[in-house]
């Protein structure tokens, strides 16, 4: 978004940082620009950067994708892409519906919440009803266009299908399985997909779409013996072609290969761990580690990582992309759980601490509780806007954060020497005297 002129963003400027309303004869500057410049400003205040519990920062981030069901300016079932501070809910995004779903069944698991699980299948009725006859599904957003078969969607949404048989049984197979074929015949040998790019995207391979490796392995574990697994594991070691011995990838990013974004980052990197976690092979761990090391050495000490990487893993933009940095923050926590590396737990508890200290956990429903597309809001990464699937990655990481605290509270108290009973000492020391 790009302000009119000047001289309203002046007007507007003093107005909110003197911290007063605007007045009649403001009224050239549209409410929108009023609410994303308010919160730049609110951005620099210095009390906005605590962090809040992240007990608090799961409840609302959770609400909020209620919310971003509920809202969608399509009403259909599916979530909102995002809420835009300059055009308000957007509409339903196939996609990240697709793999908000084995979210929001964990969180509904956890919390004991038939809701949740209602929401869920929700969710998933509408992703059976809008499925093209060949098992695949569309790009973009539900109202984009054209309308043509997608892989990287397909595999996504692949993801939220197979979570669905697994929770719902067989009245989602049928399609899990009709998406899982077309992905197992659209591969080309070598195991790069190329026949159907998104048209919303900069066209060329995608090492990234290792993430729709991870929705065929998910397929597999439901449905063996079909070649999902195979077509999977012929993915994983193409893109590991484009590995470099730093652990960087090329053909990693949706429109600038030389600095991709750190979301896509995120998705070859957790592609390769479920690899690994699929298979146990050990080439897929070690690879997966250069790609974590790496990106370790590029976050500074406060949890921020730069949303745009080069190939020296040197911050390419001055902005956070949130998004990627809580998907990096997930795969770092897996792999803390696969090799007890301490960096990698303690460097996801900061990555996640950055992150929810730019969650407001009070104001306005449209955006308590949501995440950013970048920090400060004005980055290049949805400019303005709290995305539906940097809230899905939020949760999952700082879910699985919560565990493994939990688990080390555990496990400390159980190592902790018996402590003596007093009670008995005391009965004890009174009979002797």
């Amino acid at each position: 978004m790009v302000l009119s002129s000047v001289e309203p963003f002046l007007i507007l400027f003093r107005r909110v940082h003197q911290g007063v309303g605007l007045h009649a004869s403001d009224r050239a500057v549209p409410q929108a620009e009023v609410e994303a410049w308010r919160e730049v400003w609110r951005e620099g205040k210095a009390e906005t950067w605590a962090d809040p519990p992240l007990d608090r920062t799961l409840d609302e981030a959770v609400a909020w994708m209620e919310r971003a069901q509920d809202n969608s300016r399509s009403c259909d079932g599916g979530v909102a892409r995002h809420y835009s501070l300059a055009s308000g809910w957007g509409t339903s995004y196939p996609e990240t519906t697709g793999y908000i779903i084995p979210t929001l069944l964990l969180e509904a698991r956890i919390r004991k919440d038939a809701t949740l699980l209602r929401r869920a299948q929700r969710m998933l009725e509408w992703l059976v009803e809008i499925q093209l006859p060949c098992g695949a599904y569309q790009g973009g957003t539900i109202d984009a266009r054209p309308v043509v078969p997608v892989t990287f969607n397909t595999g996504q949404i692949l993801l939220g299908l197979a979570a669905g048989v697994e929770v719902f049984g067989d009245r989602y197979r049928q399609a899990m399985n009709a998406a899982a074929q077309w992905l197992v015949r659209t591969q080309d040998a070598d195991g790069c997909w190329r026949r159907y790019p998104t048209p919303f995207a900069k066209r060329g391979i995608k090492a990234y779409e290792t993430h729709v490796s991870w929705g065929l392995f998910e397929a597999e574990r439901l449905q063996p013996g079909n070649g999902y697994g195979e077509a999977a594991i012929r993915n994983i070691r193409w893109a590991l072609s484009q590995q470099a011995p730093n652990g960087w990838f090329s053909n990693c990013c949706l429109d600038d290969v030389s600095q991709p974004l750190t979301h896509t980052i995120g998705y070859v990197l957790r592609g390769i761990v479920e690899a690994y976690r699929f298979t146990g092979e050990r080439s897929f761990l070690l690879a997966a580690l250069r790609t974590a090391e790496g990106l370790l050495g590029a976050m500074r000490s406060d949890g921020y990582l730069a949303g745009r990487l080069n190939a020296d893993w040197q911050g390419a933009v001055e902005s956070c992309c949130l998004t990627g940095t809580e998907q990096i923050a997930l795969s770092w926590l897996m792999l803390y759980r696969e090799t007890g590396d301490l960096r990698f737990r303690n460097a996801a508890f900061s990555a996640n601490r950055y992150v929810r200290s730019t969650v407001r956990v009070d104001g306005p429903p449209e955006t308590r509780g949501a995440v950013k597309g970048s920090m400060p809001i004005t980055g290049d990464y949805g400019r303005f806007e709290y995305l539906n699937w940097a809230c899905k990655f939020f949760i999952d990481a700082n879910r699985l954060e919560k565990t493994i605290r939990e688990e080390e509270s555990e496990l400390a108290i159980s190592n902790y020497p018996e402590a003596p009973c007093f009670a008995d000492s005391a009965a004890s020391g009174s009979g002797s005297r």
